[in-house]
């Protein structure tokens, strides 16, 4: 075989490869719809990726990508699977049966995390099976097709090392026509099937069952005076679609509220169990309440404030009567996930619930239906378990949780911020007076004061909305006259109510968030 013939049975190879765990995937895929998110090849690796992943590796994808981190990481798996396909099937221009083998046992990876996943049963197996059939076969049938010697090859080997054609024009429209055929329907599959659908489904046949009572204890009214009404700043509620969403899994798991129970055990007395009927009959309570993420960067979006529906922590943990010696409670998640909350922070007067309810609806999926913990005043990685079912208490040195497993901080209070939303960034505005204006949050302490600074300026004390309560996060505006034409750059800190002011010092989210000062550049004209 000449350079270009191997050279071109390579390419052919490496089609093949390709080709074929396109259409692996997606049929698996689209026979998953009839399963659940579980049958999924491409949604188990990606979960089965998610707890290896380093802590390095995690904080800057969540900052790039926030709420789309899922999307990435599947998308990056299936280009990874890809990759993988292609270099394998170059390999069967001089290695065809080795290069079948590594495909076999490839295809068969999906299959095993599959059976690895606690969730999953038997029937499970059946579209990753299916898929890798179908695959396999594909793969051998193109290889045949595509890295058959052209009949006349034999006779004109002599031509080859003259440079004459010794590829086949019909054999070549049949390999690639059954490639193109065989990837478009894989494609298609994908897109239909059930990784797009467990992405962007909201559930709403399972969150129907739940019918919320009304509060007995409703939230204060928002003021009017809450909002600087500054076109750009974000609103004082963030409606359940824009709520930012950052969690452990990559399809929310759909739970029936019948089926779903509260267990709260370990260093008690007395050992709770409730069901969603149990909690529907307690006297619920409204709170307005802003969480956090421990990822957010300085100025970023992993924030939002709500409107929360739930029962109190404290006296769910009453019930139970913890003991002395515990300082801790471990918070499971229906999906394996774990918080260490500290024990005080849940059972002193602050609004820690056991929330069923987001802005005077059942939560949705992505924020944790039918039940999950809301905290003021901790980032969420420690406190806001979604889909929470065990509320576990013991001591921070005898358990640890996921996250602080993984290097962040075993307590994080969360500290003093605040940024920038109008202008935005790179934004152009008119010449003379500018409004400028934006939010801080510093959860459990509430915000005292924030300041900003255009350029190298003395900082200027900003006009704040009214307060909601200590738990909310916090408008601000303020105004610059006759700035002149030029690029401009504008820097805003906050100040809590104990006195702490924002730190200008720079730090990464590791191990208790990123710090420092927002600042944006704008300009005039």
């Amino acid at each position: 075989m000449n350079r270009t013939t191997r050279a071109t049975h390579r390419f052919r190879g490496a089609v093949a490869g390709i080709v074929a765990t396109v259409m692996m995937f997606g049929l698996a895929d689209l026979i998953a719809r009839a399963f659940t998110p579980s049958a999924a090849p491409l949604l188990t690796l990606g979960q089965a990726i998610i707890p290896l992943a380093p802590p390095a590796a995690i904080k800057p994808v969540i900052a790039l990508f926030g709420d789309n981190d899922k999307l990435v990481l599947v998308l990056s798996t299936g280009l990874g699977a890809i990759v993988l396909a292609g270099l394998i099937g170059a390999l069967a221009a001089s290695r065809r049966r080795l290069a079948t083998t590594l495909l076999i046992v490839a295809g068969l990876v999906p299959v095993v995390v599959i059976i690895g996943r606690p969730e999953a049963d038997a029937l499970d197996l059946v579209p990753a099976l299916i898929g890798f059939a179908v695959g396999i076969t594909g793969f051998i049938l193109l290889l045949r097709l595509g890295l058959s010697a052209p009949p006349a090859e034999a006779a004109d080997r002599a031509d080859v090392t003259r440079g004459s054609r010794t590829s086949d024009p019909l054999s070549r429209r049949r390999f690639f026509g059954l490639a193109g055929a065989v990837g478009a329907i894989g494609a298609a599959s994908i897109a239909a099937g059930q990784t797009i659908v467990s992405l962007t489904q909201d559930a709403g046949a399972a969150v129907a069952k739940l019918v919320l009572p009304t509060a007995a204890k409703k939230a204060a009214a928002i003021p009017a005076a809450a909002s600087t009404d500054l076109d750009g700043t974000v609103p004082f509620v963030t409606e359940a679609k824009d709520f930012y969403r950052i969690d452990t899994v990559l399809s929310p798991p759909v739970i029936d509220p019948q089926q779903w129970s509260l267990r709260i055990h370990g260093m008690v007395d007395q050992e709770v169990t409730l069901t969603m009927d149990d909690v529907l009959d307690l006297p619920l309570e409204e709170h307005h309440i802003t969480l956090t993420c421990v990822s957010n960067p300085v100025g970023g979006e992993l924030v939002g404030n709500a409107t929360w529906l739930g029962y109190p922590v404290r006296e769910l943990l009453a019930r139970a009567r913890p003991s002395a010696d515990a300082d801790m409670v471990l918070s499971h998640s229906f999906d394996g996930f774990t918080a260490s909350t500290p024990l005080g922070a849940l059972t002193d007067d602050r609004a820690a619930l056991l929330a069923v309810g987001m802005n005077g609806e059942p939560l949705t999926p992505i924020h944790g239906f039918p039940a999950r913990l809301v905290v003021p005043g901790l980032y969420g990685f420690v406190s806001a378990t979604k889909w929470v079912t065990e509320l576990e208490v013991t001591r921070f040195d005898e358990k640890t949780a996921y996250w602080t497993d993984r290097g962040w901080d075993a307590l994080a209070p969360i500290l003093v911020a605040s940024r920038i939303e109008v202008p935005g960034p790179l934004a152009t505005v008119p010449a003379g007076d500018i409004q400028v204006g934006g939010t801080a949050w510093a959860q459990h302490s509430g915000i005292d004061r924030v300041d900003v600074k255009l350029d190298d300026g003395d900082w200027t004390q900003a006009d704040l909305a009214a307060e909601v309560t200590i738990d909310t996060w916090r408008q601000w505006r303020a105004e610059f006259a006759e700035v002149a034409a030029g690029s401009h750059t504008l820097t805003v800190r906050a100040t809590d109510k104990d006195g702490t002011v924002q730190t200008s010092k720079r730090r990464e989210s590791i191990p208790n968030s990123a710090t420092g000062h927002h600042h944006i550049q704008f300009r005039v004209e």
